[in-house]
């Protein structure tokens, strides 16, 4: 008798959504890019600038930028403050004569050789860290990171996400199906800074329902930097096409 082949065994395997290609940009032209839900199924499109999403990367740019943020947001040293050799009080008067005396000449005993002289490079507490960033370099260095994220399908463009009351389980929820899309996986795992939930208008019930997730901020499209941007791994823009038209206006 014959043997009959052996039957394969069908193993059930959970393939991770695949959304359509976005179409890449050349020569700053208009770019497409697939809109999901909070189930995660591709509803609709959305139409890209390419002045905003076509972007050429310049670190040198983004660099400057991020950099200049970051020294505009350091604060300086609320307590500690030392007195240069200007500062400090007496010292009015040459000790001795500069020369004939056999000593090393000294003007002020209140140099910082001295001791209760000033203090040479110590703390202070008026030292001011800000610069000045015109606001068309803020621009286009944002627009060059969310280019570059969108390269490299790090954004994820939503229709919608609403809350009844606020609820971290169903945040939590959502974000286990956003994480199932090609490309997004390690947004559930990651500890720190793993997504930027962008809204265009400020809702307490999607930042309540975030804000126990220490991987995930919440943050209004208007308010988004190069400095956030570059933060957060991936971002989540909830309705794309009134964002995308905020991002318009700052190129105007």
């Amino acid at each position: 008798m014959e043997k009959k082949p052996a039957q394969k065994k069908t193993v059930k395997t959970t393939k991770a959504l695949k959304p359509k290609k976005v179409v890449v940009a050349k020569d700053g032209k208009d770019l497409k890019a697939p809109i999901f839900d909070i189930k995660g199924k591709e509803v609709s499109t959305v139409t890209l600038p390419g002045q905003i999403f076509g972007v050429n990367w310049n670190a040198d740019l983004v660099h400057q930028v991020v950099l200049g943020m970051q020294n505009n947001a350091r604060a300086g040293r609320a307590g500690a403050h030392t007195k240069g050799r200007g500062e400090v009080r007496g010292g009015g008067k040459k000790p001795w004569r500069q020369k004939g005396t056999g000593r090393a000449r000294h003007g002020s005993i209140r140099s910082p050789l001295w001791k209760g002289g000033g203090v040479t490079h110590g703390p202070r507490s008026d030292k001011d860290y800000s610069v000045t960033i015109p606001k068309k370099m803020r621009a286009s260095a944002l627009f060059s990171v969310l280019s570059r994220k969108l390269k490299d399908k790090e954004i994820l463009f939503v229709d919608s996400i609403t809350f009844g009351t606020p609820k971290t389980a169903e945040a939590k929820d959502i974000l286990g199906v956003f994480s199932k899309i090609a490309g997004f996986e390690k947004m559930i795992g990651k500890k720190q800074n793993a997504a930027l939930i962008l809204t265009t208008t400020a809702d307490e019930m999607v930042k309540k329902s975030f804000r126990n997730l220490g991987n995930v901020a919440v943050e209004e499209v208007r308010n988004l930097n190069a400095v956030d941007a570059m933060t957060y791994t991936y971002l989540i823009v909830v309705n794309p096409d009134e964002a995308v038209k905020r991002w318009v206006e700052k190129k105007q």
